[in-house]
């Protein structure tokens, strides 16, 4: 069975978003959370945390879990989750759709699931439908889109509210008015990378709140323009100039049946752009062959072109900008064969030894790896030492994708680590992963609330000292 031509493509995505999620599927949609909540709760940790604490000043408190303050009403938790899970560029990624569709989608869900007093199984269910509907629409736009939006937000609404509508058994008529409520609500220009502040992470963190919103305006009545996509003054028209007619057609020929898109998407193994990735992993692959980096003369670094966009920083100053260097991540990389969240840190980035192998590090836009993207993250880098003698690595498929994947255990691994860098003790990291790992078989959602709602000790601990601190004075 084939889907035919859609009038409208709204019309065409609800009805693709109906069909059956399965239990494997909600088995990786458990492993998505557990990604997330280490990679949020370590956001809130951060200069982020600080200024969401800051703005919650003026919001009303509500029941709604939120990781790192006491609690909001729905709308307000989503948007402060979604600020938080791209902090330390280790949120999860689509390749080929280049969007990172937890940044949006779990924190929407989780607000609207806990508020609604969803099943386990119906919060899995939402994860699926709205990381489809991010990826589906970031095929759709394609590069023309990407290059000038931060399609993670501008496609994040649309999937937040499709998670959401999801979550709030909308009939097929509301779940297309949430769409188009969504798009009219679609922001975020890639402005905010050539400048310092963090108007990214609050992109994302709108665009949660945006589409849980949506959702509920559509449950209310509210109605919108069903050719919000593909209509002559729509998104797409918009925002990419036309619709990607090769993506286009590859989407109306898949089967009905095709496997959900979550499974295609990569969990990132280091603390940096993805776009960095496949040069940290071609200079970790050198420095396993015992290169000494000090010997070495000059690198050149062959990537695709948009990585060279995103990412050439020969002198970065800050974490962010680290993160976004391909020249830091193959220097560190080289010299300490990792590249953990130690590697943007003050210290890292002003090491004298690391500041001179940025130095020698040359890049360029290699013609096979900008033909492979975005179906393939690719690299290849060249030492030339200081003897003579010349040594080269490549990378097709980055560690983290389909081809290369991060093992389930590797993931949670990941999260364990991130969790314990937020204050949570190691036991109790451990519990919350195994909680959310069970969630397909599980039968309510309350032990998970609990156990986040509960935080970590070592902040518990914190509080009560400064209470008993205040007492004391």
């Amino acid at each position: 069975m084939r889907l035919a031509t859609p009038t409208p493509w709204s019309e065409w995505l609800v009805a693709a978003l109906r069909r059956p999620v399965h239990r494997s599927d909600r088995e990786r949609a458990a492993l998505h959370l557990i990604d997330w909540l280490g990679c949020a709760h370590l956001g809130q940790t951060t200069e982020l945390g600080a200024v969401l604490r800051q703005w919650a000043k003026v919001q009303a408190p509500g029941p709604i879990w939120v990781c790192g303050h006491p609690g909001l009403q729905a709308a307000e938790a989503a948007r402060w989750h979604g600020t938080l899970g791209s902090s330390h560029e280790m949120d999860d990624v689509h390749r080929e759709a280049v969007v990172h569709p937890g940044d949006t989608v779990i924190p929407a869900v989780l607000a609207m699931a806990q508020r609604e007093n969803a099943s386990p199984e119906a919060l899995l269910d939402a994860v699926v439908v709205g990381y489809e509907t991010a990826i589906v629409l970031g095929l759709l736009s394609g590069p023309a889109h990407y290059a000038q939006w931060y399609s993670t937000a501008t496609t994040g609404v649309f999937a937040s509210a499709m998670a959401c509508a999801r979550l709030l058994k909308l009939d097929a008529t509301q779940t297309q008015h949430a769409l188009a409520l969504a798009g009219m609500q679609s922001a975020g220009v890639w402005q905010c990378r050539l400048e310092p502040g963090l108007a990214k992470q609050m992109a994302a963190g709108h665009s949660a709140q945006a589409g849980l919103v949506a959702a509920d305006m559509a449950a209310a009545g509210m109605t919108g323009p069903l050719s919000i996509l593909e209509g002559p003054l729509g998104w797409l028209k918009a925002t990419g100039g036309n619709l990607d007619a090769a993506r286009a057609q590859a989407l109306l020929q898949t089967p009905v049946e095709h496997a959900w898109r979550v499974h295609e998407v990569s969990f990132k193994p280091w603390p940096a752009c993805r776009h960095v990735h496949p040069a940290i992993e071609c200079a970790l692959q050198l420095h396993a062959q015992g290169i000494v980096p000090d010997q070495i003369a000059s690198m050149r670094l062959e990537t695709y072109g948009v990585a060279l966009s995103f990412a050439d920083q020969p002198h970065p100053q800050t974490a962010l900008q680290g993160k976004f260097s391909l020249q830091h991540g193959v220097a560190w990389s080289l010299r300490h064969g990792g590249f953990g969240l130690e590697a943007t840190g003050p210290a890292a980035l002003a090491d004298p030894a690391c500041a001179a192998l940025r130095e020698r590090v040359t890049v360029a836009c290699g013609q096979e790896q900008d033909r492979a993207y975005p179906q393939s993250f690719g690299a290849r880098l060249h030492l030339q030492m200081a003897n003579g003698s010349q040594h080269s690595s490549e990378v097709v498929n980055v560690l983290g994708d389909p081809e290369n994947p991060l093992s389930p255990e590797q993931v949670r691994a990941k999260a364990a680590q991130l969790l314990q860098a937020s204050g949570w003790a190691v036991a109790q990291a451990e519990q919350l992963i195994v909680l959310v790992g069970a969630l397909p078989q599980a039968k309510a959602l309350g032990p998970l609330w609990d156990s986040l709602q509960a935080g970590p000790q070592s902040q518990k601990v914190s509080s009560a000292q400064a209470s008993e601190s205040k007492r004391s004075s």
